[in-house]
């Protein structure tokens, strides 16, 4: 009952949602000072990214939210930052670092995106997962995109830019919403040839090491006892590359990983097993090939040949996107600044 008027009290903000000007003074009044709390953030965390995204203070007094601002488009991106904050709490009760980051990152500024940018609309919702994800970037925003409207996605982009992450994301999401049966995930396997005989153990042991990063994005999305029933139950594959020969994989979500350390011939016998009902995600890197120096990368033929058939979506990210951490996006800006300058 506290849930549902809660949810009721939260719809009726924007009736009682105005603005007032007064003194340079640009002030949002909301309903009242409880769901101002929640726009806060716990500790006003979610005040302080706002002010640091701004570059002016944000002052607050009871039910009202204010920026000291005569710069009419800083009040408007003020005014669109509560406003999208105001929406999503609505949905979910509740703000989030995610949340407000995603909200910052990926709305006003992204103009093929604009300003009616809806922070839910991109974020990606499991059933039974962990929480919701929301793209932390506009490019990440725009492959999210791309995840629904296309059944081929090529995401492209540094480590640490949440290519692999949203991918696994999106397909746990199409599997759990039951749209599709079952989930592929595969990488090439350059380090071992694609010959893993050596290695101790079956089939799944020998390749663990190498998908060790799709379980850790898997594990941060869902409880990993699900992610481990799944396992158990054939529902989520893992293989090495060269076992996807011969197939024909329909209803499923699959991701190749690492796809710049595809031959060109393995990329095309790839792309091929897609079958009815079925999501193509391939996620890499062009500047980290580990082939040999003679072999050309199967994902940068691919991108060169396919990059007119307008089924298929390619999505550039780039350092700017990396939020693995702050000084690793600082290590990738300057390896892209100088392959610039070189």
């Amino acid at each position: 009952m506290a849930i549902e008027s809660l949810n009721e009290n939260l719809r009726l903000v924007k009736i009682a949602y105005r603005i007032v000007t007064l003194n340079n003074e640009y002030t949002i009044v909301l309903a009242d000072n409880s769901i101002l709390a929640k726009v806060c953030g716990t500790n006003d965390s979610n005040l302080k990214l706002i002010e640091k995204h701004l570059g002016v203070p944000v002052f607050t007094k009871g039910n009202e939210i204010s920026i000291s601002q005569e710069d009419t488009r800083l009040c408007q991106e003020f005014k669109f930052i509560i406003d999208r904050l105001i929406d999503e709490i609505t949905e979910d009760s509740a703000s989030s670092s995610e949340l407000i980051e995603s909200i910052l990152n990926t709305g006003i500024e992204n103009h093929s995106i604009n300003e009616d940018f809806d922070a839910g609309r991109y974020a990606i919702s499991i059933p039974n997962g962990n929480k919701r994800i929301y793209p932390k970037t506009k490019n990440q925003a725009i492959l999210v995109d791309s995840f629904r409207k296309n059944d081929l996605v090529f995401a492209i982009g540094p480590a640490g830019s949440g290519k692999t992450f949203l991918a696994v994301a999106e397909s746990l999401r199409l599997l759990l919403s039951h749209k599709v049966n079952s989930i592929i995930l595969t990488r090439p396997i350059v380090e071992a040839g694609e010959s893993l005989g050596f290695l101790p153990g079956d089939l799944q042991d020998k390749i663990n090491p190498y998908l060790r990063p799709l379980y850790d994005s898997m594990n941060a999305c869902v409880p990993s006892e699900i992610i481990k029933k799944l396992q158990e139950n054939g529902i989520i594959e893992v293989a090495p590359l060269a076992y996807m020969r011969g197939r024909s994989l329909n209803n499923a979500a699959i991701i190749l990983d690492e796809a710049q350390n595809t031959t060109c011939e393995q990329m095309k016998m790839f792309l091929t097993r897609m079958g009815e009902n079925s999501k193509v995600f391939i996620t890499g890197d062009i500047t980290q090939i580990d082939l040999p120096r003679k072999i050309p990368s199967g994902l940068v033929q691919a991108l060169k040949v396919l990059n007119k058939i307008s089924e298929i979506s390619i999505v550039e990210l780039n350092g700017n996107d990396v939020v693995r951490s702050s000084l690793v996006k600082k290590i990738i800006q300057a390896y892209e600044k100088n392959e610039t300058d070189e």
